[in-house]
């Protein structure tokens, strides 16, 4: 017996300190760890926080018409007439008296803002629309399908062409609320899809047996394992819906009174940038526009990878 004790004491403390060490590694062993997602992420906030604060080391008035002087080429280049770059405008400037520095830091953020408003109001009617078709079904969802498919079939680039094009003048906020009319309907079908495949869980009849309402049902033991890819809807959202306001802005239908992406390279098409050999003009926008996009499509990735656990194995 005394062999025993001696080895069965000899044995506690180790078993103890074994999850301990498990807990200490584990810790980092997350998903949401996920390289595609970290390095979206990443760029995506270099950009914002250039954009922000590029405000306290960089003159933004410079973004305003005849603030600096015309057609400079970036610094290190020569110009058509042989104007040289100068560190006062280290990216050029345009033939209004724009600086192109001053026009990324104000024109990247907007650009970006328009995109996140437009698609956090389409998702948050998809969200409530979605989970209500899916789940409650019946009437409800056979008038919220109705609406999603009819409304997919408009072609909203058109009538968002008309709509602008008959109002004087647009803000970012207006433009905003016009592209998520738009940008309801695809992700009410996903989520209400996802929900029907959902309803049928064990948790959910357990939740339901436990006297929990529809709607505790619905956002408290749904929607938290649906977060992934709503998240991924999101960023597709706001994907399509900087597309949708580069593209107004490009056939200035956008602001234009406030620097935006779009706009810069609609004035630069106004005036030839092309054939005056001007490309930093429309180029720099243009690079900005694909980092963006860029950073948006590893995230999306990374939130596939992070909602579908074959695409995480694969990718190991």
């Amino acid at each position: 017996m005394g062999s025993t004790l001696d080895t069965s004491g000899l044995a506690t403390p180790r078993a103890a300190s074994l999850p301990r060490r498990m807990g200490r590694f584990n810790r980092w062993d997350t998903p949401w760890l996920n390289p595609k997602l970290l390095a979206g992420v990443a760029l995506l906030l270099v950009i914002l926080l250039s954009g922000l604060l590029g405000r306290f080391f960089w003159d933004t008035d410079l973004a305003f018409s005849g603030k600096a002087p015309l057609n400079l080429p970036p610094v290190g280049f020569v110009n058509t007439r042989g104007q040289a770059g100068t560190w006062e405008h280290p990216l050029g400037t345009e033939n209004s008296g724009r600086d192109m520095l001053a026009l990324m830091i104000v024109g990247a953020p907007n650009s970006f803002l328009v995109g996140v408003v437009a698609a956090g109001v389409g998702m948050t009617v998809g969200v409530i629309l979605g989970f209500s078709a899916g789940f409650i079904g019946g009437r409800v969802d056979d008038v919220i399908r109705l609406l999603s498919d009819v409304t997919v079939t408009i072609p909203s680039l058109m009538v968002l062409i008309v709509i602008q094009s008959l109002m004087r003048q647009v803000d970012l906020t207006t433009m905003a609320l016009l592209i998520a009319v738009f940008a309801w309907p695809t992700p009410t079908r996903l989520i209400r899809a996802q929900v029907l495949s959902m309803r049928a869980s064990g948790y959910v009849h357990m939740a339901r047996l436990s006297g929990a309402s529809t709607w505790a049902i619905m956002f408290r033991e749904i929607l938290p394992n649906l977060t992934p890819y709503i998240f991924a809807s999101f960023i597709g959202n706001a994907t399509g819906a900087i597309l949708a306001a580069v593209g107004l802005e490009t056939l200035g239908l956008g602001p234009q009174r406030v620097p935006t992406l779009g706009g810069t390279i609609y004035f630069a098409i106004n005036a030839a940038a092309l054939l005056r050999n001007m490309w930093w003009w429309w180029g720099l926008p243009t690079l900005m526009l694909a980092l963006i996009f860029i950073g948006l499509l590893l995230i999306n990735l990374g939130f596939d990878e992070i909602a579908n656990p074959r695409l995480r194995r694969s990718s190991q």
